[in-house]
């Protein structure tokens, strides 16, 4: 048995400009480059610490982010720490690279320009392992 479909009961097509938008938040985009950064890099960030009194170099922390918006274009500027020796030219051209590209690929957002501080170095094997109480 099917069910009679009532006449003029169908929703009137609605216009595709009055669906509404999406409108990403500056910390949305901020978080998603610190991400990216921590991830897909060899960056680091800073840990601990209240404040920013006492934090550490980790490069397993997220870097630090910020965002500029106007519209759909974002400028970011990312603090960053870096393994050292390292090429540091190198080494910011390609973070700067896949910062850009990855967070327009993830949030449509245009990144125009990302600005790269490098803010500590840190030399290799000076990682420093847990005291062992005994």
């Amino acid at each position: 048995m099917s069910i009679p479909s009532a006449p003029g009961r169908l929703r009137p097509a609605r216009d595709i400009n009055d669906r509404g938008e999406t409108v990403l938040s500056r910390r949305v985009l901020e978080k998603t480059a610190s991400q990216v950064a921590r991830d897909e890099t060899f960056a680091g960030g800073s840990s601990g610490g209240f404040l920013g009194i006492g934090a550490r170099a980790d490069l397993s922390a997220r870097p630090d982010a910020s965002v500029e918006l106007a519209g759909n274009i974002a400028s970011l500027k990312v603090t960053v720490g870096l393994p050292y020796p390292i090429a540091l030219r190198q080494a910011t051209e390609q973070l700067r690279r896949r910062i850009s590209d990855r967070v327009t690929e993830l949030t449509g957002v245009e990144v125009r320009q990302v600005d790269i501080t490098v803010s500590w170095l840190k030399p290799a094997g000076t990682e420093l392992s847990r005291r062992r109480l005994q």
